[in-house]
């Protein structure tokens, strides 16, 4: 049974890039041209076929968009999993009100998939934990947050 392709969000899927959230970015790497897949949790959905992300100025991310920038962001949310492709830019350098030096990336989605094998569903979401100070990392991510809404 072949997925449908959506050309942009669906509502559960946007609901859910509205906080903080584990997801996974494939790029393509700029020296070896294969996959390199991060981690990351600074994820918003601007609208159903924008997503922006934050990461690190030192990045691998930035050097692999600055040559090739094809994404996709692996999402595990409303039962399933889901490839959302996507062409990415660096929006912002430096995100604003943010201590770190942070480059804010929009991803403009073309393609939403629902990767999950057939006759299977997600019976929990990925937790994870913050395993430095909690205060500062809370404090942190709100800032980034509230900033990627303002971008």
């Amino acid at each position: 049974m072949v997925n449908q392709v959506e050309p942009k969000l669906i509502k559960p899927l946007y609901d859910e890039l509205q906080k903080e959230r584990f997801v996974t970015l494939a790029t393509v790497d700029y020296e070896t041209g294969g996959p390199n897949i991060s981690a990351i949790s600074w994820v918003l959905a601007k609208d159903e076929s924008t997503i922006y992300f934050a990461v690190d100025n030192r990045s691998r991310i930035l050097a692999n968009l600055g040559k090739n920038n094809q994404v996709v962001i692996n999402l595990i949310a409303n039962e399933s999993t889901y490839s959302i492709q996507g062409l990415a830019q660096v929006k912002e350098e430096r995100l604003k009100d943010v201590p770190l030096k942070l480059a804010l990336i929009e991803v403009s989605i073309t393609a939403v998939r629902d990767v999950m094998f057939y006759g299977s569903k997600i019976v929990s979401d990925v937790q994870y934990d913050k395993t430095y100070d909690k205060n500062a990392a809370q404090k942190l991510d709100k800032q980034v947050m509230e900033a990627m809404r303002k971008a």
